[in-house]
């Protein structure tokens, strides 16, 4: 009777699991939604629409993905939510920025951790620029360094919030220069800490390669650094900030890709992880994102697994030294 019992409750298991598997074949069967934790118009916003445009095609997830900002904090609000309140069913996701969410996870006072989501792909790697207005008197770092040096804490510049890629970069400036200045987060992401630059309410800034690059073009900016460790590709006459002295590397560059909340069926994961990749390297995705400034860098769930595990333990060094 034992066996017998046994037997059955195996074979409940069994059918059980095909009938979870059977019930997300069909995935997915509806719109699904992108929160974005920065405000329109900003890079990540800018690039999720530009990436996610093809999920409706037949070759692609077949249903389209709807992009909802949940900007606030540095993008505290919106990881919060998706870690604690988002559904878990798959038409939930979620654009992750690295370091941001990671940093501020170390750094304490979130809900939220790496082990909070599951990455399905990644899309780009977006370096850290130091930006002055066009009319600024700064023309390299070395003229920021020394009128930052002779006004100690005064000179002003914008980020996109505290313990994001922006204010890592900032903070490694400031200790390979030995100087004090003000770093001032905006509350409207990446696209406020901009404006603030252009229109003077800020010295400077630390912002995104990719908005800069669309400011340059505008010519309402200038780009005197890059936080990387070689040239971008996108503008290569600006050099970067070991070029010019400084002991700045690679930390800060803004990995963006799709997760989903912990939690979320194992299907769905796979089906997501199997397609977005494919998706991002579309030619139509790849087009708009060059002309638009926006540096490609096409990633696997395993290699975004690998990635974040990696930067966890860059973070918590560089961290606790900052």
């Amino acid at each position: 009777m034992k066996k017998l019992l046994a037997g059955a409750a195996v074979a409940l298991a069994s059918l059980a699991s095909s009938a979870q598997a059977d019930g997300h074949a069909n995935y997915p069967e509806r719109p699904i939604m992108l929160m974005v934790s920065y405000g329109a118009g900003g890079a990540t916003d800018f690039q999720a629409r530009i990436v996610t445009m093809t999920a409706g095609n037949d070759d692609a997830l077949g249903m389209p993905v709807a992009i909802i900002n949940k900007p606030g904090a540095g993008g505290r609000v919106g990881w919060n939510w998706l870690a604690t309140a988002a559904e878990a069913d798959g038409y939930t996701l979620g654009a992750y920025n690295i370091p941001h969410f990671i940093a501020q996870s170390i750094q304490g006072g979130v809900e939220y951790s790496a082990d909070s989501f599951e990455p399905i792909a990644n899309w780009g790697a977006d370096p850290a620029v130091f930006v002055v207005a066009a009319d600024s008197e700064f023309n390299s770092m070395a003229d920021v360094i020394d009128w930052a040096k002779a006004n100690p804490g005064k000179l002003t510049f914008s980020g996109a919030g505290l313990f994001v890629g922006h204010h890592i970069a900032a903070l490694q400036i400031e200790k390979a220069a030995g100087v004090k200045m003000a770093y001032i987060p905006n509350k409207s992401g990446g696209s406020g800490a901009m404006k603030a630059v252009i229109a003077g309410e800020v010295m400077a800034g630390v912002n995104n390669l990719s908005d800069a690059f669309r400011a340059r073009e505008a010519g309402t900016i200038k780009i005197l650094g890059v936080a990387d460790l070689e040239r971008n590709a996108f503008m290569e006459d600006v050099p970067t900030m070991m070029e010019q002295g400084l002991d700045v590397d690679n930390a800060s560059v803004n990995f963006r890709g799709v997760m989903v909340p912990k939690g979320t069926p194992q299907a769905i994961i796979d089906k997501l992880a199997e397609t977005v990749p494919a998706m991002f390297a579309n030619g139509r995705v790849a087009g708009k994102m060059k002309a638009g400034g926006s540096p490609m860098h096409i990633m696997t769930r395993d290699e975004v697994l690998a990635m974040w595990a990696a930067r966890e333990v860059t973070l918590k060094d560089l961290l606790a030294g900052l």
